[in-house]
C-alpha cells in the first residue's frame, strides 16, 4: 500500500503571505495547499497522511486558536505551527499547551519555519503510525470470544494455566485450548508479545487476582 504524501497547509487571510510561504515550501520540496480562512480548511476532509498546518493566529472569522480547538474537538490530529505579528505570552502558552508544535512571531527566519514544519510532519507521522498500530491491535482483540478474553487477561498477569483454571473454574486442559486460540488469533507466541499487543491497543494492563490496587 502506498503511503500518503505529506502535506503542508497554509491558512492566512493575507494573499501575499500565502504566496510567500508557498514559494518557501515549494523550494524545500514540500507539497502545499493554501486556504484564506480556517472555516474553508475545515470544510475539507482530513488529509490521510502526515500533515502540518501553518496558520496565522488572528484572522477574520475563525482564528487560529479557534481552528486548533475545532480540530481537537473533532478528533483530528493535524500538527499546527502558529505564525503571528500580534501574539502574546498567554496566547502562546494556550496554543502550546493544546499541542501546537511552534508559535513563531513575525518576522521569522525561513530556516526557523522549515525546522518547525519538519518537526510537525515527523510528529504527525509518528501519531499516524501509533493510531494504525492501535486500530490493528484492537481489531485483533475483538476476534477473541468472551471466554478467550477472560483467559487472555489472566495469562497477561503472569498466571500459569493451572492458576487460570482455578480463577475461572475450568480444567487446565480447557485453559490450554483457550490460550492456544488466543495466541493463534493474535498472531503471537509468548506473554511478552501479548503485552505488546495490549500496549499498542492502549488497553490498561490487567491486575493480577488478589493484588491490591
Amino acid at each position: 500500500m502506498t503511503t500518503p504524501t505529506a502535506m503542508v497547509f497554509v491558512i492566512d487571510d493575507d494573499r501575499s503571505v500565502r504566496k510567500s510561504l508557498q514559494r518557501l515550501l515549494d523550494a524545500a520540496k514540500y507539497k502545499t495547499e493554501l486556504f484564506n480562512s480556517a472555516s474553508d480548511f475545515l470544510s475539507h476532509s482530513a488529509h490521510p497522511g502526515p500533515s502540518c498546518i501553518i496558520i496565522d493566529v488572528r484572522m477574520p472569522g475563525l482564528t487560529g486558536i479557534d481552528l486548533q480547538k475545532a480540530l481537537i474537538d473533532s478528533g483530528r490530529d493535524e500538527q499546527l505551527v502558529f505564525i503571528t505579528a500580534h501574539g502574546d505570552i498567554p496566547m502562546c502558552a494556550q496554543a502550546m499547551k493544546a499541542g501546537a508544535v511552534d508559535f513563531l512571531p513575525k518576522p521569522f527566519k525561513p530556516k526557523q519555519l522549515l525546522k518547525s514544519v519538519e518537526r510537525a510532519l515527523s510528529r504527525s507521522a509518528e501519531q499516524l503510525l501509533r493510531a494504525s498500530e492501535r486500530n490493528h491491535a484492537r481489531a485483533l482483540l475483538q476476534r477473541l470470544t468472551p471466554r478467550e478474553h477472560e483467559v487472555m487477561e489472566l495469562v497477561a498477569t503472569g498466571l500459569l494455566n493451572k492458576q487460570v483454571g482455578g480463577e475461572l473454574r475450568m480444567a487446565e486442559k480447557t485453559v490450554k485450548t483457550h490460550r492456544a486460540n488466543v495466541m493463534r488469533k493474535l498472531g503471537i507466541t509468548s506473554v511478552a508479545e501479548l503485552m505488546v499487543v495490549l500496549q499498542k491497543a492502549e488497553v490498561t494492563p490487567p491486575v493480577r487476582p488478589g493484588t491490591k490496587v
